[in-house]
């Protein structure tokens, strides 16, 4: 099951994705994507079994994004997908039953018809400039759609801040993905403890935010 709350995102867009994973990891989030979009195949399976190493201490989970071979080999918890990395089903027979898969969705459509994951991240919900999905952003309004016609958990991203956090919430997201609200805040201590314990709803039946 997908840890509620704080995604934290190990990115290469805002420095060493170890260095920075393992602050999240060790910080007590619950769940934490690696991705390093210029990486080989041999530095990204590198940096990945060192988070691996550190998500095994504190039982956090490590997703890999894009990447099913790396997943694979370090035996990721679970891999994110984009709409164009292959069918989920793949990956699932790969990784087996246990492993979380996530896919990436923009529109409706896209939410409608995810099979074979255990959740959905859904946005741009607000501007970024950190990843260009092609995507307009989708507004609150737009997230509040998804999570109602979503059969999986939600996870917000894009543009999401601390003070954006409490309305991205009161959409009924599961978690949200932070990156450059997170390490781009002028103080990132004091943003990933806001984001870890919002003052806010978690969702029915789920566990306390930034906790596996």
């Amino acid at each position: 099951m997908l840890p509620n709350g704080l995604y934290g995102m190990a990115d290469a867009s805002f420095g060493d994705p170890v260095v920075l994973g393992r602050h999240l990891i060790f910080a007590g989030v619950g769940v934490v994507q690696l991705r390093a979009k210029g990486a080989t195949e041999a530095e990204l399976l590198q940096m990945a079994s060192a988070l691996m190493q550190a998500a095994l201490q504190t039982g956090a989970r490590l997703i890999v994004n894009d990447n099913l071979a790396v997943a694979s080999r370090v035996r990721a918890h679970g891999l994110h997908l984009g709409q164009d990395d292959g069918p989920p089903a793949r990956a699932r027979r790969r990784l087996g039953p246990g492993c979380l898969i996530g896919l990436s969705t923009h529109d409706p459509a896209q939410v409608l018809a995810a099979r074979d994951v255990d959740y959905l991240g859904f946005g741009p919900v607000f501007g970024t400039e950190t990843k260009d999905t092609g995507y307009a952003p989708r507004g609150l309004q737009g997230l509040a759609e998804a999570v109602g016609l979503a059969r999986q958990p939600v996870v917000a991203i894009g543009g999401i801040t601390v003070d954006r956090l409490p309305a991205v919430q009161r959409c009924g997201v599961a978690g949200w993905a932070v990156g450059a609200g997170l390490w781009l805040a002028p103080d990132p201590a004091a943003a990933l403890a806001a984001l870890m314990h919002p003052v806010g709803p978690v969702p029915d039946g789920g566990a306390a935010p930034g906790r596996p």
